[in-house]
């Protein structure tokens, strides 16, 4: 394997290791920032829960690293301006392409939670699926100071 194609494949893995290990959405992770703070808690009732998908977000790193790698691999293509067409193809492509791949990379299953609270309002969460819910459980709604609203058994 040619030796650029091979660094770049390095560099593409340790990106998206690093970039994997995103900030949670889950009801048992919390911020450094909502430590040690007064929190709001609501009783309710759960009245419906449905699985969700969120959406991973992209960074600057993911289509760093596959520009990176698309260059590499138009650089062991043809010669001349031939050669130029196809890193400089490899680079845009590889940039898109990689950015799509650490949306996907980052995306995680979650649950779209509809509560009445004591008080008769109703409300709806979307958190990663860490916790099992279901119609008719008792629980407690959290909300932060910075607005972070999640639900616990």
């Amino acid at each position: 394997m040619n030796r650029h194609i091979a660094t770049a494949l390095a560099l593409l893995g340790t990106i998206f290791a690093v970039t994997a290990c995103g900030s949670s959405q889950g009801s048992k992770t919390y911020s450094r920032r909502e430590t040690q703070k007064q929190q709001e808690v609501f009783q309710g009732t759960i009245l419906r829960v449905e699985d969700v998908n969120i959406e991973g977000e992209s960074t600057v790193l993911g289509a760093v690293g596959g520009g990176f790698l698309g260059y590499a691999l138009g650089n062991t293509m043809g010669g001349g301006s031939g050669k130029k067409i196809a890193r400089t193809g490899g680079a845009v492509g590889g940039a898109v392409a990689g950015s799509a791949l650490e949306k996907k990379a980052r995306s995680s299953a979650g649950l779209e939670i509809e509560v009445e609270l004591d008080n008769g309002d109703l409300l709806v969460v979307v958190q990663e699926k860490d916790d099992q819910f279901a119609v008719g459980d008792r629980v407690r709604v959290i909300r932060a100071p910075n607005g972070v609203v999640r639900v616990r058994q």
